[in-house]
C-alpha cells in the first residue's frame, strides 16, 4: 500500500508553521497543498470543534473575497486532527509565497466582530455548532505568536 506524504512528517518535531504539503499536477497545471499547522501536533490541546468551525467558515470567506487569492483559491478546510487547516491554491508555490495572504487572513479573523458567514440554518449543515470568540483567540494566537515571527523552520518540515 502506498504511503501518504502527510504520514511522513515527524509529528514529533513539527513547529506550528506554514509548510507546503503537496503539489499535484491537474492537466498542465500545478495544484499547492498548504499545511497550516495552528498547534503542536501531540503537545498542544487541539482546537475545539466549534472555533474551528468558525475559523473554516471566516477563512474561506476572506480568501474567496481577496482581491489578489480569490481566483487562486481551490479549498480551505480544517484538519481531522484539528491541529490544522488545509488550503489549495492554484499554482507552483512555496510557502514563502502565502505568508502575506496567511497573515491578513489570521489578522482579519482576529478583528472580525460580525455575523459569521454562511452560519444559518440554510447555509451550513451544522449551523448551531459555532464560536466566534474561540476562533477570534486561535487566531490572534497564532498571529502573534508564530505568524509574526516566521523562521525557516516554521516554514519548512523537518527533515
Amino acid at each position: 500500500m502506498k504511503k501518504i506524504d502527510s504520514f511522513e512528517v515527524d509529528h514529533n518535531r513539527l513547529k506550528r508553521g506554514i509548510y507546503v504539503s503537496r503539489k499535484d499536477t491537474v492537466g498542465s497545471e500545478i495544484l499547492t497543498s498548504f499545511d497550516i499547522r495552528t498547534k503542536l501536533p501531540n503537545i498542544e490541546p487541539a482546537m475545539e470543534i466549534e472555533a474551528m468551525h468558525t475559523m473554516e467558515h471566516l477563512c474561506a470567506t476572506f480568501l474567496r473575497n481577496h482581491e489578489n487569492w480569490a481566483k487562486k483559491t481551490v479549498y480551505f478546510g480544517p484538519m481531522g486532527c484539528r491541529t490544522g487547516f488545509y488550503m489549495i491554491f492554484h499554482g507552483d508555490l512555496i510557502s514563502k509565497d502565502v505568508v502575506n495572504v496567511i497573515q491578513e487572513m489570521f489578522q482579519f479573523m482576529s478583528d472580525f466582530d460580525d455575523a459569521i458567514p454562511g452560519a444559518d440554518k440554510i447555509e451550513c449543515g451544522n449551523y448551531k455548532s459555532h464560536d466566534l470568540e474561540g476562533a477570534r483567540v486561535e487566531a490572534k494566537k497564532f498571529h502573534q505568536e508564530v505568524l509574526s515571527k516566521l523562521k525557516d523552520e516554521n516554514l519548512n518540515y523537518p527533515q
